[in-house]
């Protein structure tokens, strides 16, 4: 079964890191773009970091400084340090085929294409003393 399935999500003091796993099942991600997006209770879903094959990157203001995202063919990452309470959230990732506009996708993620597109289905992050 091709699949995206995200593990490292966990309750964490405020100052605090995470490194969030993103391994894809049944194919490789080469020539994916890999984007983190979270979603808080009662909030939108908002793009958190994305990077393309090429090694384009694009962090949300909110994270910029704090978070690094990497991927290698097998698995994407998400490297997060200085934890806030405000990152609680449940963190997905998504791979799309040759997607190369970095910036759109996580600030408008295109509908996922049956067969090439695929999320995860989330891990929970809780920031919290």
């Amino acid at each position: 079964q091709l699949q995206l399935v995200e593990s490292g999500g966990g309750l964490v003091q405020p100052g605090g890191s995470l490194r969030l796993s993103c391994a894809a099942s049944g194919f490789t991600l080469d020539y994916y773009a890999i984007g983190w997006f979270r979603q808080a209770p009662g909030k939108d879903r908002e793009g958190v970091s994305c990077v393309t094959g090429t090694s384009n990157t694009y962090y949300a203001d909110s994270v910029k400084g704090r978070f690094t995202v990497s991927a290698n063919n097998t698995t994407g990452y998400l490297e997060m340090n200085s934890l806030k309470p405000e990152d609680t959230a449940v963190y997905y990732c998504a791979a799309y085929f040759f997607y190369d506009d970095v910036q759109n996708m996580c600030k408008s993620p295109p509908v996922a294409r049956s067969g090439m597109d695929y999320w995860g289905k989330g891990t929970l992050v809780t920031v919290s003393s």
